[in-house]
């Protein structure tokens, strides 16, 4: 009998413990690939995110045709702040001038709606119209 209140309490610790250990919630991520940017140019999306969670945006990128999307717009700074900024190249390490990916961090600092621009062009074409725009309506709740 005491051996398998051992073993009962045994299994309660563990599946506590993992429980704990465990993400309360994904983390949101948006992601547009090059394939959706070549079927249309002009690209918006919306997601909802909770006050004090960050997410990811993922664009493909490929600084070697001289294209790179601007800094990121952001409408409400009270609402929305940027993070983080990376740049990841290709996961074929042997491709030159291979398409990698820009990925931004944004925090949710509270409740409200903001929206995030950006633009892939090159900067040195003054007055042409950027290849590739992105807007992201985040709706914090």
């Amino acid at each position: 009998m005491k051996s398998k209140l051992i073993l009962v309490c045994t299994i309660a610790a563990i599946s506590l413990s993992l429980f704990a250990c465990s993400p309360a919630s994904k983390q949101v991520s948006v992601e547009v690939s090059g394939d959706d940017f070549m079927k249309l140019q002009h690209i918006s999306q919306e997601v909802q995110v909770a006050a004090g969670e960050s997410f990811t945006v993922t664009l493909c990128s490929n600084p070697t045709t001289g294209f790179e999307w601007e800094s990121a717009q952001i409408n409400d700074q009270t609402i929305l702040q940027q993070t983080g900024h990376r740049f990841e190249g290709p996961e074929a390490k042997n491709i030159i001038g291979g398409a990698g990916k820009e990925i931004w961090t944004f925090k949710a600092l509270k409740k409200g709606t903001s929206t995030i621009s950006m633009e892939y062009s090159r900067p040195w074409e003054q007055g042409v119209e950027p290849a590739e725009t992105f807007t992201l309506t985040v709706i914090v709740k």
